[in-house]
């Protein structure tokens, strides 16, 4: 769809759920972004009958991150190890936010860093780590297309390859019911990445972020090898410094857990911590919910870098969807005056910018 394919051909026969399933992501995806998404036709037999699968195996997704560690932590504290949905192996991969990029390099250190901390989690949770390199990202490693679009079908393209192995695998989903929007991950899309014989499930939208955090603080494995952070800087699993570090030790601030991990570089955070944060639509909900813990255990500090930050988002997000004055005057000038305010208005600033820069160049 991204690339404008119309047809795709498949020499081997393809699952008719499977294929279904595909066709009803492409129209989510362009029910959500529009044109020129449009759907790929897939020609291919049709399986008549699936490859016998008789075993009862889960398995999930494991970065380290708090929502692929809260799917693992609440799988375990909700079933039984004997039950056929209790999680027996995870994915750990090297092709995603690990090695995402072509290089020389394709940062294994950095992977292998990640593994062996999340090797004491596997031994606590009684599951097998399986390490998995993948470069299915390299096809096209655009970030907005790999969050917003691919994100999903490439963790069940990994799924699919252990179809004899398992039979359900969880994607640790990132957002809540009430935060959920359009994403490459997505309760809309993930189970339509299922088969006769896997089923892909999407987890956790009953958590909001703040209830994976205290989730998974509880759980010490957990809370000494989290890794949140994609900066992947050499020797450290997280940096510090990124928003989803910030973020992340916000949340164990406000529970009072930031100062019993080693998994990040500072034991507290100050006012000054969140000067470079800039909110987005994803992240903007996942501090709002900071505010009234951080208050309740005094750190107005934090609460007042935090308030500014909404505020400010808050602003944006009004001129965005023209909610402000400035959105009225747009709106009244396309209804009622054909928008020619606007171009007028267009027009004096690209004359203006003309007229700067023929001034630096002649002054």
């Amino acid at each position: 769809m991204r690339h404008g394919e119309a047809r795709i051909a498949i020499d081997e026969e393809i699952c008719p759920e499977l294929r279904n399933g595909l066709m009803t992501v492409m129209g989510w995806l362009r029910q959500w972004y529009g044109p020129p998404r449009n759907p790929v036709r897939i020609e291919s037999r049709v399986q008549a009958r699936p490859p016998a699968n008789s075993v009862q195996r889960a398995g999930s997704f494991l970065s380290g991150g708090i929502d692929s560690l809260a799917t693992l932590r609440s799988n375990r504290l909700d079933f039984p190890l004997a039950h056929p949905l209790a999680i027996k192996d995870c994915f750990i991969v090297h092709g995603f936010d690990i090695g995402g990029y072509e290089g020389p390099e394709n940062e294994i250190e950095h992977f292998e860093l990640a593994a062996a901390a999340l090797a004491a989690v596997a031994q606590d949770a009684e599951i097998t780590l399986i390490p998995v390199h993948t470069n299915i990202k390299h096809l096209d490693d655009d970030v907005d297309f790999w969050e917003y679009e691919f994100h999903g079908a490439a963790l069940a393209a990994i799924a699919h390859a252990f179809s004899r192995r398992l039979n359900v695998v969880s994607i640790a989903g990132a957002d809540n019911i009430p935060n959920l929007s359009p994403n490459g991950t997505h309760p809309l899309l993930d189970p339509n990445y299922s088969s006769a014989n896997l089923r892909m499930r999407h987890d956790g939208v009953r958590f909001s972020r703040l209830d994976k955090v205290k989730l998974v603080s509880e759980w010490a494995p957990a809370l000494q090898n989290v890794r949140v952070c994609t900066s992947n800087v050499s020797g450290k699993l997280n940096c510090g410094e990124c928003e989803k570090c910030v973020r992340t030790m916000l949340a164990l601030v406000a529970i009072g857990k930031l100062d019993q991990t080693n998994a990040f570089p500072f034991k507290d955070l100050s006012r000054a911590s969140l000067n470079h944060i800039v909110l987005k639509d994803v992240t903007a909900p996942y501090y709002r919910e900071l505010i009234a813990p951080l208050t309740d255990i005094g750190r107005l500090d934090l609460v007042e870098a935090i308030e500014a930050k909404v505020e400010h988002f808050d602003r944006y997000l009004a001129w965005k969807e023209e909610r402000d004055w400035k959105g009225n005057i747009k709106r009244f000038d396309r209804r009622y005056l054909g928008g020619n305010v606007t171009r007028v208005r267009e027009k004096v600033r690209r004359n203006k910018q003309v007229n700067h820069q023929h001034d630096e160049r002649t002054g």
